[in-house]
């Protein structure tokens, strides 16, 4: 039995994600496909378009044999944290024979010589990084003249790490070697739109260009044609009844977080200094939104996605010495099922047998099968998840006033 790992956020699932499955299978002979899904908060400091359910039914439908949630304290870190606990995570499965993620360049070898050479951390890179660092330089501009000077055969590949996809591919395969992973990497390329490509005429378009046709439009033709049709009832039917969700849906519980702490400070918080700290409360009297908040709050050093990933933070109470008891960077204790098939119950039993970290399916047998440490990070996914649900049901309310929408009682999804 041969099975890939796929680490993903669907927000929301397309075309693209379909044939990202399909050729994972395919390079690798997987008999199965495993992925890792970010919850319903995402790496770039937002909140998922749809649930995490729906997500992952999406997925289901469309060759993933499983879907594992990743815990919200690693989902809403940055790339090199999200990256290391989703192949963490997938690792400690015990089946997981191979990692496959898509990426601009679509060179294996190419991406995990970048991989190693910002592992190793020559004394060259060290020296040249802090010295473009002092002279103001951005870290990536710092990070790529070290390359240059340090690994010089990476040169001519240098421009790849200006690709969203490229980098994260990189921090990947960082993460199999911290992990000493056996998971062997594969790479498919990435085809049609960018990241922030709007358009929705393209082969395969951005999961941004479907996220802005929702806001604005709604499910129309043009998006039938980006989706599969087995996740296109579902779009239809929930469309305006429990999605779609943007940040700004936060705002408000979002300054009601921020305006609790403004007497303290906020440097618990992971990613914020002291600098951040009181621009936050210098300029929380100007706060409208959370979008424009975040506009506020960048600058040359702090980039919109990490100010957004800095109030997620605060808002879900996820704060510096909770992860440091954890232990390693992007330890996983546990994996938390979303939704399965029935046809992988193959599966299921060699991840029980084998697996070094708990199977979760239900929650009310969380605290027989988990340490404290570990259920402390599982209340955190909790927590994040009633939050979200609190605004769904703000934006949409139920005709059911009474109807409980929580953790413990949204099924999991199988098909």
């Amino acid at each position: 039995m041969k099975t890939v790992g796929i680490i993903a956020e669907y927000n929301p699932f397309h075309n693209g994600h379909a044939y990202h499955i399909r050729k994972a299978k395919e390079l690798t002979g997987a008999d199965y496909c495993v992925v890792v899904m970010s919850g319903n908060f995402v790496q770039r400091g937002a909140p998922a378009l749809m649930d995490k359910h729906m997500r992952a039914e999406c997925a289901l439908r469309n060759g993933a044999d499983l879907v594992l949630e990743l815990p919200v304290c690693y989902a809403i870190s940055s790339a090199e944290h999200f990256a290391r606990s989703a192949v963490a995570l997938l690792d400690r499965l015990g089946v997981v024979d191979s990692l496959c993620f898509g990426s601009e360049c679509g060179d294996i070898r190419v991406l995990t010589g970048f991989a190693q050479a910002l592992t190793d951390e020559s004394p060259v890179f060290k020296k040249t990084l802090n010295q473009e660092i002092r002279t103001g330089h951005t870290y990536p501009q710092a990070r790529n003249t070290a390359l240059e000077a340090a690994a010089p055969h990476l040169t001519p590949n240098i421009n790849i790490l200006t690709s969203s996809n490229n980098i994260l591919g990189i921090e990947y395969c960082k993460a199999l070697l911290y992990w000493k992973s056996a998971m062997v990497p594969y790479t498919v390329k990435r085809t049609g739109a960018s990241y922030h490509d709007n358009s929705l005429d393209t082969g395969f378009c951005s999961a941004f260009a479907i996220r802005e046709s929702l806001k604005h439009v709604g499910v129309t033709e043009h998006l039938t044609r980006q989706v599969p049709a087995s996740c296109l009832t579902l779009m239809q039917n929930a469309y305006q009844k429990s999605y779609p969700i943007f940040t700004d849906d936060f705002a408000l519980i979002t300054q009601y977080s921020l305006l609790s702490g403004e007497d303290t400070d906020f440097t618990d918080y992971p990613d914020i200094d002291k600098e951040l700290s009181d621009r936050i409360i210098k300029l929380l009297p100007q706060y409208r939104d959370f979008h424009s908040f975040c506009d506020l709050l960048k600058s040359k050093n702090r980039t919109y996605v990490r100010i957004s990933r800095s109030l997620l933070h605060i808002l879900l109470e996820i704060r510096k010495d909770e992860l440091q008891r954890y232990g390693q960077e992007g330890w996983v204790f546990y994996a938390r099922m979303l939704g399965f098939r029935e046809s992988a119950s193959p599966l299921l039993s060699a991840i029980k047998k084998n697996s070094g970290i708990p199977l979760l399916s239900k929650l009310a047998d969380a605290e027989k099968q988990l340490a404290p440490t570990a259920l402390s990070m599982l209340e955190k996914d909790i927590y994040a998840s009633h939050v979200y649900q609190s605004v769904v049901r703000h934006k949409y309310p139920n005709p059911d006033p009474f109807s409980e929408i929580n953790e413990y009682k949204t099924p999991i999804v199988k098909l």
